[in-house]
């Protein structure tokens, strides 16, 4: 990324054009539309899934992790990973292909980017034949790619990817800063991890019928959840729409 960035320094100043400005948060909006993000995204998420152990098609463990194995496995990835994503993603990426499409188009592209990216690992229980081989890489890759050949995996984990992604872009557009998309990507984690650190999945629930999976991410649940999701971001980013931003790249 460095070399990238400067290069687009260059560029832009061999047009006569301003330098990319540097980021002077306002971290009394900022943090506003971080907080709010978390609370929404991962406040919707965490609380259906409480609804599902209510209806029985998850448990609490037995013996629940101590709070510094909550921070290793929940809080630090939630911050580290919605951060470096969402500068990548939103923040680098978007921020480019504005300045050559439109925003839909930026959104929709951006998104499906991030949901190829997400997509391209190995089902669960993939077994290398000879992991020392030379050619174990090229055989990965193969059963990487074969998710892409099942409708119903390709459906319900890339659909559900790229949903979260534009919804993210969308954020981002319309806040024309990375504060609340952040805060939105890093309450999905902590809400996603934390739950299945405290919680397992039962086996022939009453609520298999209904296409709940072995995780909150699978089925018809990501559905619901996203949905309501965004209905509340609609009407709470209305509130952000105008107000001054750290760097609004969609203005430029």
């Amino acid at each position: 990324m460095p070399p990238l960035l400067w290069r687009i320094q260059v560029i832009r100043q061999c047009k006569g054009e301003a330098a990319l400005p540097c980021l002077r948060p306002l971290w009394k909006f900022g943090l506003v539309q971080f907080a709010l993000g978390c609370v929404i995204a991962g406040g919707v998420l965490y609380g259906i899934s409480a609804s599902l152990q209510y209806f029985g098609a998850y448990l609490p463990i037995e013996h629940p992790p101590a709070l510094g194995r909550f921070i290793k496995k929940v809080l630090i990835p939630a911050l580290s990973i919605s951060i470096l994503e969402e500068w990548l993603f939103r923040g680098v990426l978007f921020g480019l292909w504005l300045k050559f499409t439109k925003p839909l188009t930026a959104c929709i592209g951006t998104s499906l980017i991030f949901a190829a990216v997400h997509f391209l690992q190995p089902s669960g229980g993939v077994i290398i034949s000879d992991p020392a081989s030379s050619l174990a890489g090229f055989e990965l890759l193969a059963k990487i790619l074969l998710r892409f050949t099942n409708p119903q995996i390709f459906l319900a984990d890339f659909f559900t990817i790229f949903t979260i992604g534009l919804m993210l872009a969308l954020a981002r557009f319309r806040t024309g800063a990375l504060w609340f998309s952040i805060g939105l990507h890093a309450g999905w984690i902590v809400a996603f991890k934390g739950f299945g650190l405290f919680h397992r999945a039962v086996e022939n629930n009453p609520l298999e019928s209904w296409s709940i999976g072995d995780s909150v991410r699978s089925g018809v649940f990501p559905v619901l959840t996203l949905g309501i999701t965004a209905v509340l971001c609609h009407f709470v980013l209305r509130c952000f729409e105008g107000e001054p931003s750290p760097v609004s790249y969609a203005s430029r």
